[in-house]
Parts: C-alpha cells; sequence; structure tokens
C-alpha cells in the first residue's frame, strides 16, 4: 500500500503535485481562515484526485469543521473522502485513527488544555492503531518552532509510546517537516508551506506493508500475554 501524506495546504492546494498512491492523508489546515468557501473548494479538490482512498483531519485553521454540526459537515462531505475526527478507519487490514486536537497554541479551532483536558482524547485511541493522524506532533518530535520553542503535546506522546503505531503524522509546526524514526515508530511532519505560508516542502510517500499491519497486533497481542504473566 502506498500511502501519500500532506498537510497544512492552507487554500494553497492547487499547487500542490501530488504523487500517485493507493491511499491520500491530509494532516489538517486545508484552510487560512475556515470559512465555508474556503474548505468548500478544498474538497471540490480533494475528491478529484486519483487516489483510491482519501482521509482527511481538521487542524487548528478549519474552523468549519469545529463550529458546524456533524449533520452538517457530512452532508457536504464527498462520498468518496473518510473524515476522522477522534475517530478511525480500516482500509484493506490497515487500521487509521484521525484526531484534529492539539495543545492551545494561540486562539484557534480544536485547542484543548494540556493536561487531562487533552489526556482525554489521546485515551479515544485504538492500541491496535498502524497509522496515526493527529495535526499537533507530539513532545520532541518534529515540533520545534522558529523560536526554538518545543510546543508538542507530552500527552500525546506518553500514547504514541504506549502503543507504538507504524506511522504517526502530522504537521501544525510547518517549519519542522521532515521524517524521522524512533523506537519503531516513524514520525512524519507533513506540512508543505513553510513558516510564512510558502509552498516549498514535498509530499511524504510511504511504502506499507499491509502484512505489517496484522504482524504489529499479532506482536502487541503477545507483548500484552507476557505483560500478564509476569505480573501474575
Amino acid at each position: 500500500m502506498k500511502i501519500v501524506f500532506i498537510s497544512d495546504t492552507h487554500g494553497r492546494h492547487e499547487d500542490v503535485k501530488l504523487p500517485q498512491g493507493n491511499v491520500l492523508i491530509h494532516a489538517g489546515d486545508v484552510s487560512r481562515t475556515g470559512k465555508s468557501v474556503e474548505v468548500e473548494a478544498f474538497l471540490k479538490w480533494y475528491s478529484n484526485q486519483p487516489h483510491k482512498y482519501k482521509i482527511l483531519i481538521a487542524g487548528n485553521h478549519d474552523w468549519y469543521f469545529e463550529s458546524n454540526s456533524k449533520i452538517m459537515i457530512d452532508s457536504r462531505m464527498p462520498d468518496n473522502i473518510i473524515y476522522l475526527n477522534d475517530s478511525g478507519c480500516e482500509i484493506e487490514g490497515v487500521r487509521f485513527w484521525g484526531s484534529p486536537i492539539q495543545p492551545e497554541f494561540g486562539n484557534w479551532a480544536f485547542n484543548r488544555k494540556r493536561g487531562e483536558d487533552i489526556k482525554a482524547h489521546w485515551d479515544l485511541i485504538p492500541l491496535k492503531t498502524d497509522v496515526l493522524i493527529t495535526h499537533g506532533p507530539p513532545f520532541g518530535i518534529l515540533d520545534k518552532t522558529m523560536r526554538n520553542d518545543l510546543v508538542g503535546c507530552e500527552e500525546l506522546l506518553k500514547k504514541v509510546n504506549q502503543i507504538k503505531p507504524k506511522i504517526h503524522v502530522f504537521g501544525h509546526i510547518h517549519e519542522a517537516y521532515g521524517v524521522v524514526e524512533k523506537n519503531g515508530v516513524k514520525f512524519i511532519n507533513a506540512s508543505l508551506l513553510n513558516h510564512k505560508y510558502y509552498y516549498t516542502n514535498d509530499p511524504v510517500v510511504v511504502d506499507f506493508e499491509i502484512g505489517k499491519g496484522f504482524w504489529l497486533r499479532f506482536k502487541r497481542i503477545i507483548a500484552t500475554v507476557f505483560e500478564l504473566i509476569k505480573n501474575v
């Protein structure tokens, strides 16, 4: 399965040159101000992309998705786009989970206070998650701002270390674009725009071996069994 990752297009989607792939994932901030006209233009473009599966989450600029009801959003969402909001889907045996939530970062959409408030969202992420999609990064991983501040979420990092998805993709911090692997997890900051909102970065493409989803779940089960035996 070839997965194409993008994030933070902020209305510049027409400039994006997308590689071919089976699954296209956008990790939020499709707009600049979250107005319906911006979002609808993006959805039309996204829907027309040739990738068989298209997954989308919102970001902190995407007020449209926070201010409108689920019924309204579903009525405007094209049938060939999978919109995730603290929810998941399974494609050809690979389990995806997506959330737009990030720690308070200015007066934006989907902000939550650090600690128990935001942890409640991460507690929803299933143990059996192969590809985790969040708008914001975990703490200390591709989350450094131009001021050298680390602004990722500590509680999210704890959850990722617990479930160990094969891939964790996010955006939000444009200047931290890149890919890094730690403890068996491939972390991807897929922001396409730089900190000045210029389109400078390429989509990230990953060849995901579908069989890995099964083996990852099997290993987690075995590890859980051993842990239970140790505690008996």
